[in-house]
C-alpha cells in the first residue's frame, strides 16, 4: 500500500470535489435553423410556392447536418478509402473500398436530397418539374457545413450530367444521362473530371494524353495526375487527338466510361490513391489510360471550350462549398462566444472578441449572397439572357478566387475562438480547416482564377453587363450617404478592374478581382437589405456599409479603426435578430461615411 501510494499520491488522496466548466458543444443544432437569416433570403430568390415546399426539407437537412451527419464526416475523415488491386482469388480487379459512414453521406446527398439530379429532370423532393439552381445551391450550402468530401463528386456528377447533356450526341445521352441523375444508389452513375497532368496543371494546352480513332469510338493513351472520385463511373477527359495541333485548340473532350457497354472493366488503371491534407474520405487518385475507350463529346476542335462549361460550373460550386464552411464556422463560433465566459464575462461581450466575430461575420454573409445571385443569374443565362451570361462568367471565378481564400481565414480564426479544442479532431473545426483550403487549389489556382476574371473583362466585356447591375441595385437605397458611398467604391473597383484588364496588368489581377468581388457584395447586401426592411429586417443594409468600410475604403494601417461605430454595429448584427429600418438608419447617421 505504501509503496502504490508513494507511486500515485493523488489517486489516493483525492481532493474535495469541484464541479469544472464544461466546453459548449453544439452537436445537434439544427444548422438551418440556427443561421436565422437564411429563411427570409431564401424567400427573396425562390417562388413561393417552391419555397413553402421546400422549407421542410431544409429544416431537416439543418437538423442532419448538426447531428448524424457530422458524425458521419468525422467517422469517415478518419477512415479513408483504400484501393483494392485483386480479389482473394486471385483474380485482378480494381476496386475502391469506402467506410460506410461515407456511403451514408452518399445516400442523403445522391439519394435523399438528389442533389445532383434536380437540376436536370423533375421529380426531385416531390416536385413536377427541374430545381432552379438557388435550390441546388442553397440546400448543398446546408450540406456542407456537416461534409465537404462528398460535395466533390456531387458536383462534379452534376457538371457532367448539364456537359453531357449540353454537347453529347442523343445516343450518349441516352446511355449515360439516366444514370448521372438517379437517385438510386445502385443504379447511379457517378460522374467526374480527368483532366490534370504532371506537366499540364494550369496550363491545359500542354496536355500530353493522345486520342487514337476506332470507328465509332476512341483510344486514350497517357496519365492523369490528380483525379478526385477516382472510381467514378464515367468521366470527362481532355486528350488530344492524332494530328491535331498543340495548344488547348488541339484538345478534344472525350467521356470515359469506367465499365463498357459489354460489362467487361475499361483499359485504365488507379495506380494509387492521394495522402490529402483534406477531403480524406474521398478518393483522388492517379490513373493510367492503357488505350482506354472512350467516346467523342461535341465539336472536337472545342473540346476545351466545352470543358470549361464544366470547369465553370465546378469553381461555381467550390464558391457555394466555402460559404457553406464559413457559415459553420461562424455558427460555432457565435455558439462558443454566447456561452464561454472568461474574466467574468460571455465571450461575446469582450471587446476584440466582437470585432473578431464581426470579421468573421462580413465575409461569411458576402459568400451567401454572391452564391444566391449568382446562381439566379444562371437561371436566366441557360434560359437565354445573354447579360445574365456574361455576369455569370465574371461571378464565378470572382467567387472561386475570393470567397475560396476568405474561406481559410474564416475557418481558422473561428477555431481559435474555441481554443485549444478547436485544435482537437474531435471536433468539426480542424477537418474545416483543411477542407478550407482545397477551393483555393481546384479548378484553378488563385493566380489562374483572377486572371480569368481579366479574360472575363477583355474578351467577353462581362464588367459592361455586371456594372449596371450593381448600380441598380443600390439606386433603391434608401439612405442617400450609404447610396452614394457604395455608388463611389462601386465605381473605382470596376475603373481598377478595367484598366488592368485592358491594360494587362496580371501582376495586379488578384488585387482587383478582390475589389470588384466586395463591390459587387455591398451592392447584393444592400438590394437584399432593401428587401427585407419591408419585412422589418435592414441588417443587410447594415453589412453593406461594414463591407464599404473594411474592404472598398483606405484606411490607416497604423490608426485605430472606429471602433464606436464597429461597437454599435456588434450590437446590432451579433445576436442575428432582425434590425428596424429607423435603427439602422440612425446607427448610419452616427457614422460619417464620407471622409
Amino acid at each position: 500500500m505504501r509503496r502504490l501510494m508513494a507511486a500515485n499520491p493523488i489517486a489516493l488522496r483525492p481532493g474535495p470535489a469541484q464541479a469544472q466548466p464544461v466546453l459548449p458543444d453544439a452537436r445537434g443544432l439544427n444548422l438551418f435553423e440556427a443561421d436565422a437569416g437564411f429563411r427570409g433570403l431564401l424567400a427573396i430568390y425562390l417562388d413561393p410556392k417552391l419555397l413553402a415546399r421546400l422549407l421542410p426539407h431544409f429544416e431537416r437537412l439543418g437538423e442532419l447536418a448538426g447531428g448524424v451527419l457530422d458524425d458521419h464526416a468525422l467517422t469517415a475523415d478518419k477512415n479513408p478509402p483504400v484501393l483494392h488491386h485483386r480479389k482473394r482469388n486471385g483474380e485482378n480487379a480494381q476496386w475502391i473500398e469506402k467506410h460506410p459512414a461515407y456511403r451514408s453521406l452518399e445516400q442523403v446527398a445522391f439519394g435523399e436530397y438528389g442533389l445532383a439530379a434536380m437540376s436536370h429532370r423533375g421529380g426531385v423532393l416531390g416536385w413536377a418539374e427541374k430545381m432552379p439552381p438557388a435550390v441546388k445551391y442553397a440546400l448543398t450550402y446546408v450540406y456542407v457545413q456537416a461534409e465537404f468530401g462528398v460535395c466533390c463528386p456531387l458536383s462534379m456528377t452534376d457538371a457532367t450530367a448539364r456537359t453531357l447533356a449540353r454537347f453529347g450526341d442523343a445516343g450518349l445521352v441516352a446511355r449515360y444521362l439516366p444514370g448521372l441523375t438517379s437517385q438510386d444508389l445502385d443504379a447511379l452513375t457517378q460522374g467526374a473530371m480527368f483532366m490534370t497532368e504532371q506537366g499540364a496543371g494550369s496550363d491545359v494546352g500542354a496536355t500530353l494524353t493522345r486520342a487514337e480513332r476506332r470507328g465509332d469510338h476512341w483510344l486514350l493513351h497517357g496519365d492523369k495526375w490528380f483525379c478526385s472520385n477516382a472510381d467514378a463511373g464515367v468521366a470527362l477527359v481532355l486528350a488530344r487527338p492524332e494530328g491535331a495541333p498543340s495548344g488547348t485548340k488541339g484538345l478534344s473532350l472525350f467521356l470515359l466510361p469506367r465499365v463498357l457497354p459489354d460489362g467487361t472493366p475499361n483499359a485504365y488503371t488507379i495506380v494509387r490513391l492521394k495522402d490529402k491534407l483534406g477531403t480524406r474520405d474521398m478518393p483522388s487518385g492517379e490513373i493510367t489510360l492503357e488505350g482506354a475507350t472512350a467516346y467523342m463529346v461535341g465539336d472536337p476542335e472545342r473540346g476545351f471550350v466545352q470543358m470549361a462549361d464544366m470547369i465553370n460550373m465546378s469553381r461555381l460550386s467550390n464558391g457555394m462549398r466555402a460559404a457553406g464552411m464559413m457559415r459553420r464556422a461562424l455558427t460555432e463560433a457565435l455558439f462558443i462566444s454566447r456561452r464561454r465566459s472568461a474574466f467574468g464575462k460571455t465571450l461575446i461581450e469582450l471587446p476584440l472578441m466582437r470585432r473578431q466575430l464581426l470579421k468573421l461575420m462580413l465575409p461569411t454573409e458576402v459568400a451567401r449572397s454572391i452564391m444566391l445571385y449568382t446562381a439566379a443569374e444562371l437561371a436566366r443565362a441557360d434560359a437565354g439572357d445573354e447579360e445574365a451570361r456574361k455576369r455569370v462568367r465574371i461571378l464565378t471565378p470572382l467567387f472561386k478566387f475570393r470567397g475560396c481564400r476568405d474561406a481559410r481565414r474564416v475557418t481558422g480564426d473561428a477555431m481559435e475562438v474555441r481554443g485549444g479544442a478547436g485544435y482537437i479532431e474531435e471536433w468539426s473545426d480542424a477537418r474545416l480547416v483543411r477542407d478550407s483550403h482545397l477551393g483555393s487549389i481546384w479548378e484553378g489556382t488563385s493566380n489562374i482564377v483572377a486572371q480569368d476574371v481579366q479574360r472575363a473583362i477583355k474578351r467577353e466585356g462581362a464588367l459592361e453587363a455586371l456594372r449596371p447591375a450593381l448600380d441598380e441595385m443600390i439606386s433603391t437605397l434608401g439612405n442617400p450617404a450609404l447610396r452614394d458611398a457604395l455608388s463611389a467604391s462601386i465605381a473605382r473597383a470596376c475603373e481598377f478592374a478595367a484598366s488592368g484588364a485592358k491594360g494587362g496588368d496580371t501582376a495586379h489581377a488578384r488585387q482587383a478581382a478582390s475589389g470588384l468581388y466586395y463591390a459587387a457584395g455591398a451592392a447584393i447586401l444592400a438590394s437584399e437589405g432593401t428587401r427585407l426592411s419591408k419585412q422589418g429586417d435592414a441588417r443587410r443594409v447594415l453589412l453593406a456599409a461594414l463591407v464599404n468600410e473594411h474592404r472598398l475604403r483606405p484606411r490607416d494601417p497604423l490608426k485605430p479603426a472606429r471602433g464606436a461605430f464597429e461597437g454599435a454595429l456588434a450590437e446590432a448584427l451579433l445576436p442575428e435578430t432582425p434590425v428596424r429600418s429607423a435603427d439602422a438608419d440612425r446607427l448610419l447617421a452616427e457614422f460619417r461615411l464620407s471622409r
